[in-house]
C-alpha cells in the first residue's frame, strides 16, 4: 500500500520543529570545527558569511585575497547501473576585499566551476556604512533566501553535494545586480539582523526550460542578468534573523517580484506573473555533545499561465537537515586541533506540490536522499570528506522511484 506523499512530509515537519524546538543545554555559537576564526565565539549571523572568511592579507598591499579548493572522486549507480569511477574538479573560488576609506569596503567572490566551464561573479559588492543598524550594499548582490545561499563555501560543510532544496530548487549561489541596506543591533545575548533588496529578478525560462517543468535554477543560464531585468519590475528580497548566543539562530526571509515581460513601452502584452519564494532557517549547537544542527525550509509559488499542462508547477517546496557529531577532539600527525566528524543529511524536494485536478491523486516529481558522511578536519578551515548518497527520485505520474547510490570522496579548503 503506497502512503501518500504529504504524510512523510508532515513527519519531516514535525521532526524539523522538534529538532530545533529543543530549548535546553543549547548553544549558539557554531562547534570549533566549523569555526572560521578564533575570536567567533557566536557573533556571527549567516548574513556575514561573506566577510567571514580567511583572508591574506599584508600591512603593503591595499587588497586582501582569500579563497577556497574543492575536487572529489565519485562513484554512481542509478537502479544498478553504473558508468563507472570519475573526478572531479568542482570549483576554485577566489576572494578580494579592500577597505577604500573610513566605512567603505568592497569585496568580490570570483567562482570557477568545472575546470572553467562556468566562471561567475557571484558578489562584488560596495558597502558603505553609515550607523551599525544603517549601511548601503550595491553591486552583484548574493540573494539572502534562506541560509545556505549566503553561507555555501565548502570548507564549511561536511558534505560533498550542496543541498538539494538550494541547488535543484532554489538557483544555488543565486545572485543579482542590485542595491539595498542591511543592518545589526545587540542586546546582552541576542542579535538581530536584517537584509533588504531590490535586484533583477526571474525570468520566464523558470517555465521555458529543458527540464519540461517550473525549474526557478533555469533562469541561472540568463547571460543579460546582470544587465537588464526581463520583467522590468524590481525583485524584492528581504530577511531578518534573530540569534541568542546560547540557543542559536533563526531567519525568516522573503524574494519574489514578476518574472515575465507584460508591458513593452507602456502597452500591456500578457498578463502579469509573479514568483514568490519564502524561507525559513536554523541552526544551533547542543552544548553538552557539541552536536550542530542546521536546516532550511522553503516553499515557492509560481503563476504558471493557464495555457500549461499540470506537470508545470505552481507550488514547491523543500527542506535539508545536516547533523554534525564530532567523535574524536585531539592532537592527530602534528594538528593541533584535529576532527574527525560523521554527520548526516537528509534532503526531500517537491518540484510540484499538489494533486492532479482529474483525479485527485498526488502529483509526483520528488527527491528524496539521505547523506550519512565521515569527515576529517585538520583545522577548521580544511575538511576531507567521504560521503554515501542515497536518492529516490520519483516522475510526475508516482511511477517506482528511481534509485541512485553514490560514494562521495574529496577535500575542500580555504587558502
Amino acid at each position: 500500500m503506497r502512503i501518500s506523499t504529504s504524510i512523510y512530509l508532515e513527519i519531516c515537519w514535525l521532526g524539523f520543529l522538534l529538532v530545533f524546538g529543543l530549548p535546553f543545554q543549547l548553544n549558539a555559537q557554531l562547534p570549533d570545527s566549523l569555526q572560521i576564526s578564533g575570536d567567533s565565539v557566536g557573533a556571527f549571523l549567516n548574513m556575514d558569511a561573506t566577510y567571514n572568511r580567511p583572508f591574506l592579507s599584508s600591512e603593503k598591499m591595499p587588497v586582501a585575497v582569500g579563497g577556497y579548493l574543492e575536487a572529489n572522486s565519485l562513484y554512481s549507480s542509478e537502479d544498478g547501473v553504473s558508468e563507472g569511477l570519475s573526478f572531479q574538479a568542482r570549483r576554485l573560488t577566489l576572494f578580494m576585499s579592500a577597505s577604500i576609506s573610513n566605512r567603505i569596503k568592497f569585496l568580490s567572490e570570483i567562482e570557477f566551476e568545472d575546470g572553467t566551464k562556468e566562471i561567475a561573479i557571484e558578489f562584488a559588492a560596495l558597502d558603505v556604512s553609515f550607523h551599525p543598524l544603517l549601511n548601503f550594499r550595491g553591486g552583484i548582490l548574493m540573494n539572502p533566501i534562506g541560509a545556505f545561499n549566503q553561507n555555501h563555501d565548502g570548507p564549511k560543510w561536511e558534505f560533498v553535494e550542496r543541498p538539494d532544496v538550494a541547488v535543484s530548487m532554489l538557483p544555488a549561489t543565486w545572485s543579482n545586480a542590485g542595491f539595498g541596506l542591511y543592518g545589526k543591533t545587540y542586546s546582552g545575548s541576542w542579535i538581530v539582523g536584517y537584509e533588504a533588496y531590490l535586484t533583477n529578478g526571474f525570468d520566464n525560462t523558470i517555465i521555458n526550460n529543458i527540464e519540461n517543468k517550473t525549474f526557478l535554477p533555469a533562469t541561472k543560464q540568463s547571460e543579460s542578468r546582470f544587465e537588464e531585468n526581463n520583467s522590468g519590475r524590481a525583485m524584492t528580497n528581504a530577511k531578518i534573523a534573530i540569534k541568542n548566543r546560547n540557543l542559536g539562530e533563526i531567519g525568516f526571509s522573503y524574494m519574489g517580484g514578476a518574472y515575465n515581460k507584460f508591458e513593452n513601452e507602456g502597452l500591456k502584452i500578457d498578463d502579469k506573473r509573479g514568483v514568490h519564494v519564502f524561507a525559513l532557517d536554523l541552526n544551533t549547537t547542543i552544548k553538552r555533545s557539541d552536536t550542530y544542527i542546521t536546516g532550511e525550509m522553503v516553499y515557492a509559488w509560481i503563476q504558471v499561465p493557464s495555457t500549461y499542462t499540470q506537470q508545470f508547477g505552481n507550488h514547491q517546496r523543500g527542506i535539508f537537515i545536516d547533523v554534525v557529531q564530532p567523535v574524536v577532539k585531539q592532537k592527530i600527525l602534528g594538528w593541533k586541533d584535529a576532527r574527525f566528524n560523521v554527520a548526516a543529511r537528509f534532503d526531500f524536494v517537491d518540484w510540484n506540490s499538489g494533486s492532479f485536478s482529474e483525479t485527485d491523486l498526488d502529483i509526483g516529481d520528488e527527491l528524496w536522499a539521505i547523506t550519512p558522511a565521515v569527515s576529517f578536519r585538520p583545522s577548521s578551515q580544511t575538511v576531507f570528506r567521504l560521503n554515501y548518497r542515497y536518492q529516490w527520485q520519483v516522475d510526475l505520474l508516482n511511477n517506482p522511484a528511481a534509485k541512485t547510490a553514490s560514494w562521495l570522496f574529496g577535500f575542500s579548503s580555504y587558502f
